[in-house]
């Protein structure tokens, strides 16, 4: 390794052509060669971070955990979404042990705790976490508080958004300071079977919805809210930033093609949250286009230039000309990406299309994107087929195995 890392600090022939340019010698040493050094230590650095962790792979286990052991500013970019909450249960080889003590001997049997938000009394309120025993069947630790289940089924939604963001206090620290983070995330209503609607004995194409994964509902845990959005998207997002990340855009997946609803006393859903985040202030972005709304229909943009600008006197605009720009105008924030099926097992698969955009603008060719919730292989297959890496991180083997046969062409084309 430190043969390696020796020779890629040497100068090039290319750094000796170019250090010829300045021949003030003052110039160079106090603007050319410390950005020099700078450029080739961040090289060095991302070489060493690839070398420690073996790329386009998936990890098996909780995100939360296999985060922890992923070394520092060692991703370009995080792509993901996460469970969400109260809508699929992923079975019993899913659970984990949140918070408590790790050398704690838990006694799960006896009468158990719910952590829940709660405000003081008085004229200045401050919010405060209390516990507060109840009989539950969710599984906390009479010892230590730790609580033992699947990231989306816990028993508020207060605990779930709790669990999200220390998962995304790792990922903050994997990911380099000029990286971005992307992450798709869904709403429920309080009161309801699940998210969905969905009953005990729902049947979808002749089966239980159960027998899919979908979740026995979040009646119990959202009492007070019933029939009201719970705004899980935005208590997400409200906690990101209070955990130092930077909000830079909501985004609004609209899915034209959206899952038709049965309901009387309000509108149909057809659209999801894509949130993006930075690190940093200053973070990798190359900027997205789109095709111009009017460019094909606007008459001035086939006159010639002339200095009219503005309306005449009459009030109207003038019919001088206007530039298109080539590339198209900066992309907006709603995307209208429809879901596309999916065969396998695991059905919560977003479309490649709501990958791509992220990938392309918040990753470097030859970066890597890490996804702590990797599912079916998704992200990962959009960063193999835009020249990039990526880490995947699933705790359900089923679903590895669903990734790796979805991947396996295209890490063989990488090998060529």
């Amino acid at each position: 390794m430190k043969t390696q890392l020796t020779s890629d600090f040497n100068i090039t022939k290319q750094d000796k052509q170019q250090f010829r340019k300045f021949a003030d010698k003052a110039t160079f040493i106090n603007k050319v060669l410390p950005l020099w050094i700078n450029n080739r230590f961040s090289y060095i650095i991302d070489r060493f971070n690839q070398e420690l962790v073996k790329m386009n792979q998936i990890i098996c286990g909780d995100a939360l955990e296999k985060s922890k052991k992923l070394p520092n500013e060692s991703v370009n970019c995080v792509m993901t979404s996460p469970p969400y909450w109260a809508l699929r249960d992923y079975g019993d080889c899913v659970e984990s042990i949140w918070d408590g003590d790790k050398d704690c001997k838990h006694n799960w049997e006896s009468e158990t705790k719910v952590w829940h938000g709660d405000r003081g009394k008085g004229k200045h309120k401050e919010v405060f976490t209390d516990l507060k025993e109840q009989k539950s069947q969710h599984h906390f630790c009479s010892k230590c508080g730790a609580w033992e289940g699947q990231l989306g089924l816990e028993p508020t939604f207060d605990l779930y958004i709790k669990h999200l963001c220390d998962v995304f206090d790792e990922v903050k620290r994997v990911l380099r300071d000029d990286g971005t983070c992307w992450v798709n995330i869904g709403d429920t209503y309080g009161g309801s079977e699940n998210s969905s609607g969905h009953k005990e004995d729902t049947t979808n194409a002749g089966k239980l919805t159960q027998e899919y994964g979908a979740s026995k509902g979040n009646q119990k845990a959202t009492k007070g809210y019933e029939k009201s959005l719970v705004m899980i998207p935005f208590r997400f997002a409200i906690e990101m930033v209070n955990r130092g990340w930077i909000l830079r855009n909501t985004i609004i997946w609209h899915k034209r093609n959206c899952m038709p609803s049965s309901v009387k006393d309000r509108f149909t859903v057809d659209f999801e949250y894509l949130f993006f985040f930075s690190k940093s202030k200053k973070y990798y972005f190359e900027t997205q286009y789109e095709s111009h709304l009017w460019a094909d229909k606007d008459r001035r943009s086939k006159f010639p230039r002339n200095p009219k600008k503005g309306k005449i006197l009459t009030g109207q605009y003038s019919i001088s000309s206007v530039k298109y720009g080539e590339q198209g105008r900066n992309k907006r924030t709603v995307w209208v990406i429809n879901p596309k099926p999916f065969k396998e097992a695991h059905f919560a698969v977003y479309p490649e299309e709501l990958c791509e955009t992220p990938i392309k603008a918040g990753c470097p060719v030859g970066g890597i994107v890490l996804d702590p919730f990797f599912g079916a292989g998704t992200t990962g297959l959009v960063a193999l087929k835009q020249n990039k890496k990526f880490i995947g991180i699933e705790l359900n083997k089923e679903y590895i195995k669903i990734a790796e046969k979805r991947l396996k062409p295209f890490l063989e084309q990488t090998k060529l």
